[in-house]
């Protein structure tokens, strides 16, 4: 049939008329994607962070990072090499490092450093562990230590963002949201995901905790650990919880006539996190308030342990150590009263030089509280449902730095190709070493892992099949693990 002005204007009139019809068809099905219709209940009414039924029975339910931007030294904290000891101040070969590509490192004239720590073996499982950190060598039988991490990135922000999202860009959802995303939240009064940072600040900031294409509900919520828990939470003077009461009604019903006319799912976000906020502004003080914990916990923990006398470093401060043990035992009670994940950001482990003197304290910070956090969630009976992970974005290299000229520095450049983290809870099977790295250090020679490995393992823990967890984005069905990744069985309880 010829087209004609007849069948041109019926064509016009047909799209025209049916556009909406067409149209609603899709956002339904968008929006049945996203989770953000159902049956029982219009989605404004219903909260994004209600339980959700994983693919099968998980063995973690809660997860707690301890993330240490900046990249602690895998052999001088976790991978004993003795063989780098004996080969300090030597050179490697240039068929080693003709094809690498190094932060600062000058490759003429670059030697080895070995490491002065001492790693005894500890526990029933005689794990070598390091002497900068005795109290979390108490628990080496609950810890699977991987030695053959590796990554893609080697610069500080997109390696962050590798291990905090799965791939090193921008935009996307991170581990903590989407675990949210999937599970939803048992706690009603606080948010599903929050983050405690201490210290200088991470390179990748926001975007190591952000909800990427996910709605905004999935995002971490920054808390701090003194003063007001989340700035501008409290009402200003003058303003009663009636008369907030009163204006949250109102905006509500505005929000959800919005709604109702664009089916926005930020929208939807956004009425979830007034109501969020309202309730945080009982919940939130009392988590923060630590006179309920006993004194025997508050002791575990080092809540009044004496800040070091020289903290002028990296990661140091003049109440870092303080806001770290604080933020160690907030994550405990914040995961009992049903957060789903808590990130504690550290900063920085970025150790270019004074690497001896900035390590260790560094792990004087860590060790203390993240081993009093293992014992508490062990002694309450959560450990074996809370997955904690500890863990840098790489590692540190075998040689020593030397930019500026200098023959010999006293740190080590970024390092993708070979380092270290550790496991412990959550259907982990604690007690055992994962893979190994050469003699100097420099990559992973039996069972490397990648970061994306990793996350296949986490989501397995949590329930998922990392290749089925996905979410509909721009007409494709995105993943964590987009990149690749399988579940470590070795690493599995």
């Amino acid at each position: 049939m010829p087209f004609t002005a007849v069948s041109r204007d019926a064509r016009r009139e047909f799209f025209t008329t049916s556009a909406a019809g067409l149209g609603g068809l899709a956002l339904t099905s968008m929006l049945a994607d996203d989770r953000l219709l159902c049956a029982e209940a219009d989605a404004t009414q219903t909260s994004r962070l209600n339980i959700k039924p994983p693919h099968f029975a998980p063995r973690a339910k809660r997860c707690i990072l301890i993330f240490l931007a900046g990249a602690p030294s895998h052999v001088d904290l976790y991978d004993p090499k003795p063989v780098l000891q004996q080969r300090h101040g030597q050179q490697l070969p240039k068929s080693l490092t003709d094809t690498v590509r190094f932060a600062f490192i000058k490759k003429d004239g670059a030697i080895l450093m070995g490491s002065p720590r001492k790693f005894p073996q500890r526990g029933e499982s005689a794990m070598p562990w390091c002497d900068l950190m005795p109290q979390l060598g108490s628990c080496v039988d609950d810890i699977a230590l991987i030695r053959s991490m590796h990554t893609d990135a080697f610069n500080h922000h997109p390696a962050q963002l590798m291990m905090t999202t799965g791939v090193p860009r921008f935009g996307r959802p991170s581990l903590g949201s989407w675990l949210t995303y999937g599970l939803g939240s048992d706690s009603r009064n606080l948010p599903g995901y929050v983050v405690l940072p201490v210290g200088r600040g991470s390179s990748g900031g926001v975007s190591n905790w952000t909800s990427g294409f996910l709605p905004s509900s999935y995002e971490g919520v920054v808390f701090r650990s003194e003063g007001e828990p989340v700035l501008n939470l409290n009402n200003p003077p003058g303003v009663s919880r009636k008369m907030q009461e009163l204006g949250l009604g109102g905006i509500t019903t505005l929000n959800q006539e919005r709604f109702q006319l664009l089916r926005d799912p930020e929208i939807a976000s956004r009425i979830s996190s007034y109501e969020l906020a309202f309730r945080m502004q009982a919940a939130a003080p009392q988590l923060i308030d630590l006179s309920r914990e006993s004194q025997e916990t508050l002791d575990a923990y080092g809540v009044t342990r004496p800040e070091p006398k020289n903290h002028n470093f990296r990661g140091g401060g003049p109440h870092v150590y303080r806001q770290f043990v604080t933020n160690c035992l907030l994550a405990r009670r914040l995961v009992e009263q049903g957060t789903r994940c808590v990130t504690i950001m550290h900063a920085s482990w970025d150790h270019h030089s004074n690497l001896t003197d900035e390590i260790s304290y560094n792990a004087g910070m860590l060790d203390q509280p993240a081993a009093a956090l293992l014992h508490d969630l062990k002694q309450r009976g959560m450990l074996d449902e809370t997955l904690v992970v500890c863990a840098g974005e790489f590692g540190r290299t075998p040689l020593a730095e030397n930019r500026g000229g200098a023959k010999q520095n006293t740190g080590r450049d970024h390092h993708p190709f070979g380092f270290s983290l550790w496991l412990a809870g959550g259907g982990i099977k604690g007690g055992q070493i994962i893979g190994a790295t050469d003699d100097i250090g420099w990559a992973p020679v039996t069972d490397a892992v990648h970061v994306n490995d990793l996350h296949a393992t986490i989501m397995h823990l949590f329930g998922f099949d990392h290749l089925k967890f996905t979410h509909r984005f721009r007409g494709l069905d995105v993943r964590l693990t987009d990149q690749g990744g399988h579940v470590v069985d070795k690493l599995l309880a």
